[in-house]
């Protein structure tokens, strides 16, 4: 056996020394602000920056997220069809697309086939899982929509109110506030019962958000808001089918549902009626409505999990504008503001082996996913598991920017309500009170500034 040389010593010591050195926090100012989701970001700011799968996915990988792509976009109807049959018998739309325009949001319409509002509503209580109460005769959610044969559950009408605010430098904006009315149920509905329109939210990005650990969520919580900055977020825990477990809650405007599997498969039964083996029956289930048709589950298992692994790949699109002087001074009074008490600017994703572009990374997703009072004025009065009346989960903010380029005109908020970036601003109340009214009385330049940060997002 040769001895090692005098070289080959000093070699080998460098060589253990670095492997033994405790890894290094890679530099703020080396990170790229633009990389949005991180390896997952996309450089488009087209009408297409929320439709693109994330970069370095395998061969197989990409061809899933095509056959979800084309899922994503199909269009189904009603039985008996050779292909994509099990519209309805009840639906609020046709496609997955129909309400998530470009993959992002959608236009605040009842009733129309562009629309993408729908209502949940439930009555007094909570089911066997602590979930909302479904009311008998509608379920849990209001398809205004009926196969031949059958009738729409009922139809929303919405009314708008201008409601006018002037800032102390006279800059005038109006508020838009909406009044819902149940028109034509089928049936009387019970009194007591609760409704809660929603808007379609983006699509993009939901992999990275799936993948940011329950402890990390967990460490955002202030309940008894013990740091006194009025921010007293709080998680959702809600029934996962696919575990029978209480799970955290982390999609949904409420937090409502656990994991993006469990997403797809209630909206393809609610909004779509189409039954999977997660969700075996129709939504019209027990109701006169019901079709009987033996053909439960409609979807293939395959069919649900492409369509799931489309909206786990999408990615994110970067941030833009990242040296520009306004934007910069908007993003320092968004922390200042403490709006960043809610919309976290930066977290890490979990570790996941089976998707390396997902895993591990630094991203800029602007949210903890955590349930938050917001006040009277943008309240449903209706609970969802450990959600009141009053609660809303955090929205991202990544590609707030774009809404305009990827579905023309930008709406904002849980119902669509606010039409600009300010009218969403000026709803806010609740925890979010002292950030808003710091906003008002900042001056027209920061206003803007503000508003200039939110739109490089």
């Amino acid at each position: 056996m040769k001895k090692l040389s005098v070289v080959g010593i000093l070699v080998l010591m460098v060589i253990t020394g670095t492997l033994c050195r405790k890894a290094e926090e890679f530099p703020e100012e080396q990170y790229d602000p633009r990389l949005s989701g991180g390896a997952a970001t996309i450089f488009l700011s087209n009408s297409q920056a929320f439709g693109s799968a994330i970069p370095g996915l395998s061969g197989r990988d990409a061809f899933m997220h095509e056959l979800g792509d084309a899922l994503f976009s199909q269009t189904f109807v009603s039985a008996p069809a050779p292909i994509f049959s099990g519209l309805g018998p009840v639906y609020n739309n046709v496609s997955c697309v129909s309400c998530h325009h470009n993959d992002g949001k959608g236009t605040p319409t009842m009733g129309l086939i562009t629309s993408s509002l729908l209502t949940r509503l439930s009555v007094p209580g909570a089911d066997a899982f602590g979930g909302p109460l479904a009311v008998a005769g509608f379920g849990g959610q209001l398809q205004d929509k009926a196969v031949s044969g059958k009738v729409a559950e009922a139809k929303m009408k919405i009314d708008y109110t201008e409601v006018p605010f002037t800032f102390a430098d006279g800059e005038s904006v109006s508020l838009r506030k909406p009044v819902y009315t149940v028109n034509n149920p089928y049936k009387a509905l019970p009194a007591g019962c609760m409704f809660s329109v929603r808007l379609a939210p983006p699509v993009f990005g939901l992999g990275l958000l799936e993948l940011i650990p329950d402890e990390t969520l967990l460490s955002f919580a202030d309940e008894s808001d013990a740091n006194g900055d009025g921010i007293s977020g709080r998680p959702n825990y809600v029934h996962d089918p696919l575990s029978g477990k209480r799970v955290l809650g982390r999609f949904g405007l409420k937090a409502n549902n656990p994991n993006l599997m469990v997403q797809v498969a209630s909206a393809f039964q609610q909004d779509i009626g189409i039954t999977s083996t997660i969700f075996p029956r129709e939504s019209s289930y027990g109701q006169e409505q019901n079709d009987d048709l033996a053909d439960d589950p409609e979807l293939a298992d395959s069919m649900l999990q492409a369509t799931t692994f489309y909206v786990q790949t999408l990615g994110v699109p970067a941030r833009r504008n990242v040296t520009d002087a306004d934007a910069l001074r908007g993003e320092k009074l968004f922390t200042q503001l403490n709006c960043s008490g809610c919309h976290i600017p930066t977290v890490y994703t979990g570790i996941d082996v089976r998707q390396p572009v997902l895993s591990n990374q630094r991203i800029h997703p602007y949210t903890d996913l955590l349930l938050h009072d917001l006040g009277a004025d943008l309240a449903d009065g209706r609970p969802d598991y450990l959600a009141d009346g009053n609660e809303w989960r955090t929205p991202p903010l990544w590609g707030i920017g774009l809404f305009t380029k990827t579905n023309g005109t930008p709406f904002y908020l849980h119902d669509g309500r606010a039409r600009t970036l300010i009218e969403a601003i000026l709803w806010h109340g609740g925890e979010a009170q002292r950030s808003k009214e710091a906003f008002v009385k900042l001056s027209k330049a920061d206003r803007d500034a503000v508003l200039k940060f939110l739109q490089s997002l």
